[in-house]
């Protein structure tokens, strides 16, 4: 990271060296550390880090204002827009995953598993013992010593959308011989139609938890 980076970016932002801190811009060659405890006013977007010689963090990534110093090998380039969708805050998922990449500087994907009580307590999930070790286990069956990225986002921030198909049969009347289920989902719907049957595409009902 040259000179003139580092002096641009205290100047900006602030920033300055330390292995603690919250946000970083990670220089691979140098394995310096800089970096900024809270969301930076202006980001900062660079090169450098599509050619994996840096880890620039989500606070300079994402901007408190759509506007974004942007860095190439010899250049500096304002990028800005009027979209302040662009900036808007970080979903629970983002955030797990920064804390997360904050015990996993170099980017690999994965944190040794000693350090998922650190990761558990800076999102100030459940960090006793006890759910630790379940944990561990769970998320590291093969017993290699490491919590990769993926099934941690998977078990404790999962954003995917779960969607079973099914068919609906509202009557006027109740008829015992096309009665199906009795879940909780059916009689939820049967508030409204009384006498509904659902006809699910898969073996198991969906859940409404």
């Amino acid at each position: 990271m040259s000179e003139v980076t580092k002096e641009l970016l205290e100047l900006v932002w602030g920033t300055k060296s330390s292995p603690g801190l919250s946000d970083t811009i990670f220089c691979r060659w140098t394995q310096e550390l800089l970096g900024i405890h809270e969301q930076a006013a202006v980001g900062f977007l660079t090169l450098m880090e599509a050619l994996r010689y840096c880890k620039v963090g989500s606070y300079l990534k994402s901007p408190k204002f759509p506007i974004w110093i942007v860095g190439s090998e010899t250049h500096l380039t304002v990028f800005f827009a009027k979209d302040m969708a662009l900036v808007a805050p970080e979903a629970p998922s983002e955030q797990a995953r920064r804390v997360f990449q904050t015990y996993d500087p170099e980017d690999n994907g994965f944190i040794a598993d000693s350090l998922l009580e650190d990761v558990m307590k800076a999102l100030d999930l459940v960090s006793d013992p006890e759910y630790i070790n379940l944990m561990k286990n769970k998320l590291d069956p093969e017993g290699l010593g490491i919590i990769l990225l993926g099934p941690f986002l998977q078990e404790f921030f999962p954003d995917q959308v779960m969607y079973v198909e099914g068919t609906a049969v509202v009557m006027g009347f109740e008829d015992p011989m096309l009665q199906t289920d009795d879940t909780p989902i059916k009689r939820c719907l049967q508030t409204k139609w009384p006498y509904i049957e659902l006809l699910w595409t898969t073996e198991r009902s969906p859940s409404l938890n």
